[in-house]
């Protein structure tokens, strides 16, 4: 999905792999191109930013930005670009992800970054959240995503028909 990319997906790790995963599955049911790669805003902030530039040049209309700790990426990113950045926290193993948390949503005032939850639903929220910014321009990916949120309606309601067939604890063993 790198030729088209309109997305432009930066994490500072590759242990963040399995969580940024989440952003990618949703990316590709949608339809949404993408360009993803590892750079650390500390430990290589050249690279950041020729990759930042390189993915202005091919036109990148949204960037997600994982990053764990002090999750400076984002920031990092935001302060590059006036393309609309999304931040993920990454958990951590000492607090869960919540020092990430903190580090993105405390920008500085006139460098906006978007936080979104911490670990793997916030990478879900991410794609999805990139895809709602693009769909205001592509009208296949406004209709991805109404498919997409009908699915999850029927999803629900498929549950909530189980349970009444069921009963709660008939239902609890089921799952």
């Amino acid at each position: 999905m790198k030729d088209k990319a309109l997305v432009g997906i930066i994490i500072g790790s590759d242990s963040d792999l399995p969580t940024i995963q989440e952003t990618v599955n949703i990316l590709e049911y949608i339809g949404v191109g993408y360009d993803l790669t590892i750079a650390s805003a500390h430990r290589s902030p050249a690279r950041v930013r020729e990759w930042i530039k390189s993915m202005e040049k091919r036109s990148v209309e949204v960037f997600i930005a994982g990053a764990g700790g002090a999750a400076h990426l984002p920031g990092v990113v935001a302060a590059e670009t006036i393309v609309p950045v999304i931040g993920i926290p990454m958990p951590t193993l000492y607090f869960n992800g919540q020092d990430s948390l903190l580090s993105i949503v405390q920008m500085p005032s006139g460098i906006p970054v978007a936080a979104v939850a911490v670990g793997k639903a916030g990478a879900t929220n991410a794609g999805l959240f990139a895809a709602q910014i693009l769909a205001r321009k592509y009208d296949h990916i406004a209709e991805t995503l109404r498919k997409f949120r009908q699915e999850l309606a029927q999803g629900i309601d498929k549950k909530a028909g189980k349970l009444e067939q069921l009963g709660i604890d008939k239902y609890i063993e089921t799952m």
